[in-house]
């Protein structure tokens, strides 16, 4: 019984047929445009959308993907996908209606397909093979540069949060306070350091007080960092004193074998203000209260 052999196209049959399909999806364009913005309505992926955005993008995707499939080329729908997702995202759309929205036009364009050559299987199956690497190849892009555009947008909010959780505030002239809260990883660590290392300069200040009284835990890398952000102020200037320390972190710091002698402790923030002041040479002296009036301070 003789093996039946399987015809492989050659390049240049296949570069025809590559170009029948492009012909085709462009001849059938607005039809298969509406099918597929009616079976994207029908899966609720077009929420949030006005009429004139769905005419838009529906246009625009449908002629990238046509052009992809032309040329062999995806940088138009790599610039695409990036537009599209930073939109996308700032809309606070889904991930199934980005990626729903592609493979609900990747099963529209092989419908279509399948329609065309239902007679002739074996030109059906070499369309196919022409047409799914670059449906698959879109859909890709699609994702990947929605998943990045989500991961920057987090990364944005948790640096943002980062510095509204380690505020460097200026007391008076040349005097700052660092009021620590929360959990400090190595990452919080290292950008506290810039974030105070930054304000000194532009402050001029020639104090901080940091206070981690919010502090729960410190090991003995975020010791390491403290004692880093200390020396480091000390270099451009400026003296810290550091308050709030816990009994359970002062048992810390010993069994680690911190370097205490480098650190300027204070029990608590007000008795480092208190302390501040004395570096900077004001004095606070108490005086008869007057309406609207507190105590006065002075600098000797």
């Amino acid at each position: 019984m003789k093996k039946e052999k399987t015809s492989q196209p050659t390049p240049e049959s296949e570069t025809a047929l590559r170009q029948e399909l492009v012909e085709h999806f462009r001849e059938k364009r607005e039809l298969l445009r509406q099918q597929w913005v009616q079976q994207m309505t029908a899966k609720g992926l077009l929420a949030g959308l006005s009429q004139a955005e769905i005419e838009t993008e529906s246009i625009t995707i449908y002629d990238t993907v046509i052009a992809c499939l032309e040329t062999g080329e995806y940088e138009g729908a790599e610039a695409y996908a990036t537009r599209m997702a930073e939109r996308g995202v700032l809309r606070g759309m889904t991930t199934e209606q980005i990626i729903g929205g592609m493979l609900t036009l990747r099963n529209v364009y092989s419908r279509s397909l399948f329609e065309w050559y239902q007679h002739n299987m074996e030109r059906l199956s070499a369309a196919l093979d022409i047409y799914e690497p670059v449906a698959n190849k879109i859909l890709s892009i699609v994702a990947l540069a929605f998943v990045e555009e989500r991961e920057k947008i987090v990364r944005q909010q948790q640096e943002a949060i980062r510095e509204l959780s380690t505020p460097v505030l200026q007391v008076r002239d040349q005097l700052l306070i660092l009021p620590i809260i929360g959990v400090i990883d190595t990452h919080r660590a290292r950008q506290l350091t810039e974030q105070l290392l930054q304000t000194i300069r532009t402050r001029r200040a020639k104090v901080v007080v940091m206070d981690i009284t919010g502090v729960p835990a410190v090991d003995s890398k975020i010791a390491g960092h403290l004692v880093q952000t200390v020396d480091a102020s000390k270099l451009m200037g400026a003296t810290v004193i550091v308050t709030g320390i816990s009994p359970e972190i002062a048992q810390t710091l010993v069994t680690l074998g911190v370097d205490i002698a480098k650190m300027n402790t204070v029990g608590d923030l007000q008795g480092g203000i208190e302390v501040a002041n004395q570096f900077l040479g004001y004095k606070v002296v108490r005086t008869e209260p007057k309406a609207g009036m507190d105590n006065k301070e002075e600098k000797v």
